[in-house]
């Protein structure tokens, strides 16, 4: 049996005592504010970057991490007696970090790295992760792990309803004829992620709409069977929210529920008063 570690990056948002309890290894993206460069969920907590952005006009950017940090990291979970490493992170259509991690294993001989490119983000990426580490601790290896791995990726399903669209046109998220349909119609856009890009999915005049659209793709799978999780994800609105956590719940007894946030890096590309809702079936 060979010994597993479980890497992944900062846009999953596990709280560190999670991380902590089960010795997941966190390598943080960074969000740029003019001169000042942050790792998020180090540097940067997530009420911090919101109280941050009230407060500039500019946009901030972010950026992946160095190489070198996922070099260090690896030979450090070598010398800690690990042979193998699987390193989870967010779409490799959205930010380079996956390419980072897959180069610094290629670079680091003394232990095998396995690259993960979730397709994702936030919540469904901490999914992935947890099951990854559940999977470890039973024993499993690298590679019997990402076979399970592939099988969630396949349900996992995120819809997001923005407030403002400029914070993904600026970001290059979005193309500007996309951007200026949406602001001519002042259209809530119900955006989805497509082989790993983020995409509309539909148009809806108002956010109320948008919601009860997303509850109808959810009934649609629920009504097929299984054990599903949905994650409310809010960009610094968590009232709103939770309020969204208790109309699904009243539709869906039976589906676990949690709520999540949109930290620093994935909250400048959304902006404020977004809200997205996602969800994976369990898989044997």
């Amino acid at each position: 049996m060979r010994k597993v570690a479980i890497v992944t990056d900062s846009t999953a948002y596990l709280p560190k005592e999670l991380r902590d309890q089960l010795g997941i290894h966190m390598v943080p993206l960074n969000v740029v504010f003019g001169q000042d460069s942050y790792q998020e969920e180090t540097d940067l907590t997530t009420d911090e970057f919101y109280e941050k952005m009230k407060q500039i006009r500019d946009l901030p950017t972010t950026s992946q991490p160095a190489i070198g940090q996922f070099v260090e990291l690896f030979e450090a979970l070598s010398k800690e007696g690990y042979e193998q490493v699987i390193s989870i992170h967010l779409s490799s259509k959205i930010s380079g970090t996956y390419q980072s991690a897959v180069a610094a294993g290629e670079m680091v001989e003394s232990i095998e790295v396995f690259g993960y490119d979730t397709a994702i983000s936030c919540s469904p990426q901490a999914q992935v992760v947890l099951e990854a580490v559940r999977l470890a601790d039973e024993g499993k290896e690298a590679k019997e792990i990402i076979e399970h791995l592939d099988k969630i990726r396949e349900t996992l399903r995120a819809y997001f309803v923005v407030d403002d669209l400029n914070h993904l046109h600026r970001g290059g998220r979005l193309n500007t004829a996309q951007l200026f349909v949406g602001n001519l119609l002042k259209i809530k856009p119900i955006l989805h992620l497509v082989d790993g890009k983020i995409v509309p999915l539909e148009k809806v005049r108002t956010e109320k709409k948008a919601f009860a659209r997303i509850k109808t793709m959810l009934e649609s799978e629920v009504s097929q069977g299984g054990k599903f999780h949905v994650t409310i994800i809010h960009a610094n609105c968590e009232n709103e929210a939770k309020r969204l956590i208790d109309d699904f719940k009243a539709s869906f007894p039976d589906v676990a529920f949690e709520l999540s946030y949109f930290g620093p890096v994935i909250g400048t590309h959304l902006g404020q008063g977004s809200i997205g809702v996602t969800w994976h079936r369990a898989v044997e």
